[in-house]
């Protein structure tokens, strides 16, 4: 039977390239287009409301910021502010929400009075988020737009603000790592990082910033100086140096420890072959930004990494629209049926609210204790799953040990010892063996 097609919480008139929720509101903010072409598909930034009715999580359309010709390919946000970059520069948006009209009136809702973007709402099957229309709610503000990239094809693909919101960081197509003031947008340093593009940035503690290029290189700055270079594959000596790339890079806090800080980067094979390689998974220390532990990922392509506030969960989006879960502590994957919120995850993490049924355990909020493997979790089935492995010790080649603890035993029932002649030889039903 095929997988359960995912609950579709909102669908964008144009393709969406990033995503952001709010630290502090129940609001989602999507951005995308299809740029300059002239193929009749509009580019703009989406507001939307998050909300839970009936007990399924609803999605209101509040505003349709229209960006002309430019489509927004990444974006920060910081408060009520949005850095957003389109084409080669970085345009800063101001948005203010004022207070939603009073409910009941059928006039603001069929007549002439609304001036909001409408959305045709279908019929939606239990389970599944809504998507509403509602009047225009939120009123956006162009402060700045200055120009971020030079290259032949320029284009902004990275930006993020630091924790106090005082410092701006772009990166783009020209390898150039551009640091501003904020709010004034004024330069206060420009260096080139990488020989091709800048794929991600991210920005750490006593401001250093960690550059993910194109050139097979991982770089870690304190201003422009180069602090080290990033090997993920030391340990590995099978992968050769220029067969995988970085793809991106977050930091994240490590859970029960309130000082330290993790790192994450994800490498991509640089060729697709016909049977395509892993991706890898690889966490390193925060401060020595030393390797500490790595796994595969999977085969499809990662195009965008995210860390939980928690430093609990990784989220990885693929270019073919799915969404995976980590956990931040072994790296473990947990296959994700589906997620009605992070098809383009960005660097969002989405509330505990989006998140529909894992196929192992259960949807913990970011905040939730982990502090067992997910086979020893006493957590209830959803419907539909297998209950977690509660009557036997932790197996060594699925779960984790604990810090202090040496790993056990592999699990006999999991993962039962045959030979290659008992597997060949192991019976099989009459319509798989081609004879009677």
């Amino acid at each position: 039977m095929a997988p359960r097609r995912p609950a579709e919480l909102y669908r964008a008139p144009f393709p969406l390239y990033t995503v952001r929720l709010h630290p502090r509101r129940p609001l989602a903010i999507t951005a995308g287009g299809g740029g300059a072409a002239k193929t009749g598909i509009r580019n703009g930034v989406h507001f939307l409301q998050l909300e839970q009715i009936g007990g399924r999580l609803s999605a209101s359309l509040l505003h349709s910021h229209d960006t002309e010709t430019r489509a927004t390919m990444t974006m920060a946000l910081a408060d009520d502010i949005i850095a957003a970059g389109q084409d080669a520069s970085c345009h800063i948006l101001r948005f203010s929400l004022r207070t939603p009209p009073a409910q009941g009136s059928s006039a603001g809702r069929n007549g002439s009075g609304e001036k909001g973007p409408r959305k045709r709402k279908g019929p939606s099957p239990a389970g599944q988020g809504e998507t509403q229309s509602q009047s225009s709610e939120v009123t956006v503000e162009s402060l700045h737009s200055v120009r971020t990239d030079f290259s032949p094809d320029a284009l902004q693909k990275a930006v993020r603000f630091n924790a106090d919101c005082s410092l701006l960081v772009t990166g783009g197509a020209d390898g150039f790592l551009r640091l501003w003031e904020f709010p004034s947008m004024k330069k206060t340093l420009e260096f080139k990082a990488h020989d091709g593009e800048i794929e991600d940035i991210a920005l750490g503690p006593d401001n250093k910033v960690v550059t993910a290029g194109r050139d097979f290189q991982c770089c870690v700055w304190q201003r422009d100086q180069l602090v080290t270079g990033l090997h993920w594959n030391e340990n590995l000596p099978g992968i050769p140096d220029k067969a995988y790339r970085y793809q991106a890079c977050r930091f994240g806090a490590v859970e029960d420890n309130a000082g330290a800080l993790r790192l994450y980067t994800v490498q991509v094979p640089h060729k697709r072959e016909r049977r395509p390689p892993p991706c890898y998974l690889t966490k390193w220390d925060g401060k020595s930004f030393l390797p500490l532990l790595t796994r595969p990922c999977g085969t499809e392509v990662i195009s965008c990494l995210s860390v939980s506030d928690s430093g609990t969960f990784l989220g990885l989006g693929t270019v073919t629209g799915s969404v995976a879960i980590h956990i931040a502590f072994s790296l473990q994957g947990l296959s994700l049926f589906g997620c009605c919120c992070c098809s383009a995850l960005g660097s969002s993490w989405p509330p505990s609210c989006c998140c529909s049924s894992l196929s192992r355990g259960s949807c913990e909020p970011p905040g939730a204790r982990t502090d067992t493997p997910p086979r020893a979790r006493t957590d209830p089935p959803a419907p539909g799953q297998t209950p977690p492995c509660q009557d036997r010790p932790p197996c060594a080649r699925t779960d984790p040990p604990a810090p202090g603890q040496l790993p056990g035993p592999p699990c006999a029932t999991a993962h039962p010892k045959q030979t290659v002649k008992q597997r060949r030889d192991q019976p099989r039903p009459r319509w798989h063996s081609g004879r009677g």
